[in-house]
């Protein structure tokens, strides 16, 4: 429990099990005409998940489900892989330097545990030729590639395979010494598990019936966090602990935690924002970022998730916003002394988290009537990359040049008639003015997110200028994430996106197309999906990043004057 004083605590009752704990749902389920919770236990629903019952989520979900529940147990099945992850490690013990390339689910997991726990590991999710470049020149000859993905066609991570297969041979080493250098983690029967047996690298299976976005406990969040120096059956251990209370009614911390994201999207508070308690778990909001978006945002309806920095960044309340606290530490349940009182707040080990919150949001998709486990709309930005890249990118011109930033406006239906201003702050407030009561604006930046780091300041500073929820995604990493609820949740978004020109760019190997043409490709190809829906989509491109990044910056901070 916690140190504080019990009027730090917040009301609304605790449910706990394995040293998780989930504090306020009680409260948030009572603000619905009729509890989720209640209408969850009378169809008996925690039992029936524990035991993998496809019907839950209707007729149309079954077949998916039926092959997407593995990760209720799959910590048991990764048991299986602890052997094999420790002759990796003596394998590969000259290797210190682990570079994970993988998109959405291959990347976000592993992130979280290596940051939570204090482990280096390089995350390459990203197509901008310049944190390529970089990631590429980091000792070089110290480095191990794990690459990830679960279909094993992943555009972004086969140009990334292919960028190190190249740099490896090019340093001097022999195509047998250059496979050793690769880990492969994809499904059994995916093409990538062909081209790794052709490269020579090592290959590690993964769960099947696992959905990347759940795949936090297989083999794309282990294999490259053991490698990293986690010792991830503590992980494993965790989640174990804390499935027998997941079939229950009472003391079930993933059931409230469900049921309230469930009732309080149902009423009107359809945003959750993930804010971080400072007590112990590092990102965890990026990954729960995805598991939620990408899991409810379909059918036009669905659980914005709006990843704030600290309780005290602009942001994390609102009307329509569910403001939810995470950490793993002591003060589980308590207050964060700097800003906000949460609506709820959960605390405990980061194996639990996982699990809890894999559970909560399949509990939430009951609640809303979707199917939590496909993703109808992500292959459309897919698609559109694909003809752009044959085709050649759209001739555009734009609407204004200000001190280096190009303005391009697509309008949008709600705004077909608002010209856009001749400077950078006319537009963004015209951007600002359109979001209304019920919307919400995602800024999402093909950039560097290493290099161009200083741009994810514009997200609380236009949610502090807006008053309304305000998101903020690395392109093309989002599109693996939030871009499903984009396109396939409530039609209430606009939308910035901002580009940059490229320094120097860098080939793929074997393509026809360099990551500059990708990364142009994906952005094009996003911002002709959104403006199809008729949502307003201002894009920004800096041709001088240096100088680019902080006029944005400027111009937001004016905004607030």
């Amino acid at each position: 429990m916690s140190d504080r004083n019990p009027e730090d605590l917040l009301e609304g009752g605790c449910e706990a099990a394995a040293g998780l704990a989930v504090y306020g749902a009680e409260a948030v389920d009572a603000t619905a005409p009729a509890s989720a919770r209640a209408a969850l236990l009378a169809e008996d629903v925690p039992a029936r998940l524990v035991g993998k019952d496809a019907t839950l989520w209707g007729p149309e979900a079954q077949d998916e489900a039926a092959i997407r529940l593995g990760w209720v147990d799959t910590f048991r099945r990764s048991r299986e892989l602890l052997p094999q992850l420790a002759e990796l490690k003596a394998e590969l013990a000259d290797l210190d330097h682990v570079v994970l390339a993988g998109m959405g689910g291959s990347s976000l997991a592993p992130e979280v545990i290596t940051r939570t726990l204090g482990k280096s590991l390089t995350v390459l999710d990203t197509t901008d030729p310049g944190q390529v470049r970089a990631a590429i020149a980091d000792r070089l000859d110290r480095t191990v590639v794990v690459v990830s993905s679960k279909s094993g066609s992943t555009v972004e991570t086969d140009s990334h395979r292919r960028a190190y297969w190249q740099a490896f041979l090019d340093a001097g080493l022999s195509e047998a010494e250059a496979g050793r250098r690769f880990v492969i983690v994809t499904d059994p029967g995916s093409p990538l598990a062909e081209t790794a047996a052709e490269m020579g690298a090592f290959v590690v299976l993964a769960d099947p019936d696992v959905g990347g976005r759940y795949s936090a406990l297989t083999a794309f969040g282990l294999v490259p966090s053991a490698l990293a120096g986690v010792e991830v059956v503590e992980l494993l251990d965790q989640a174990e602990e804390l499935l027998g209370a997941l079939g229950g009614p009472q003391d079930n911390p993933g059931l409230a935690l469900g049921a309230a994201l469930g009732a309080a999207a149902t009423t009107g508070r359809d945003k959750v924002a993930l804010v971080p308690d400072g007590t112990g778990i590092d990102g965890l909001g990026d990954w729960a970022e995805q598991l939620i978006a990408e899991s409810t945002g379909k059918n036009g309806i669905g659980i914005l998730p709006v990843v704030v920095e600290d309780p005290g960044s602009p942001g994390a309340t609102g009307p329509d916003v569910l403001t939810v606290t995470y950490g793993g530490g002591l003060a589980a349940g308590a207050v964060p002394g700097n800003g906000i009182r949460p609506d709820l707040a959960v605390n405990g080990p980061l194996g639990a988290q996982f699990l809890t919150w894999e559970y909560a949001t399949a509990i939430a998709g009951v609640v809303l009537g979707i199917d939590p486990f496909n993703q109808p709309n992500v292959t459309e930005s897919k698609e559109n990359t694909n003809r752009l890249l044959g085709s050649g990118l759209p001739i555009e011109s734009p609407t204004f040049v200000d001190a280096g930033v190009e303005g391009y406006w697509f309008p949008g239906e709600p705004q077909q008639a608002a010209p856009l201003p001749g400077d950078l702050a006319g537009a963004l407030r015209l951007l600002l003015d359109g979001l209304g009561d019920d919307g919400y604006l995602a800024v999402m930046a093909y950039l560097d997110r290493f290099a161009d780091a200083k741009t994810a300041q514009v997200r609380p500073g236009l949610a502090a200028a807006s008053g309304r929820p305000v998101t903020f995604g690395w392109g093309p990493r989002f599109l693996h994430s939030t871009g499903q609820y984009h396109k396939g949740g409530p039609q209430l978004g606009s939308y910035l996106q901002i580009t940059g020109d490229v320094a120097e760019d860098l080939p793929v190997p074997g393509k026809a197309y360099s990551f500059a043409q990708l990364q142009a490709a994906q952005a094009a190809g996003d911002r002709e999906a959104l403006a199809q829906r008729g949502r307003p989509v201002l894009r920004l491109h800096l041709t001088d990043r240096a100088a680019g990044i902080p006029h944005l910056l400027d111009a937001v901070r004016g905004l607030r004057s």
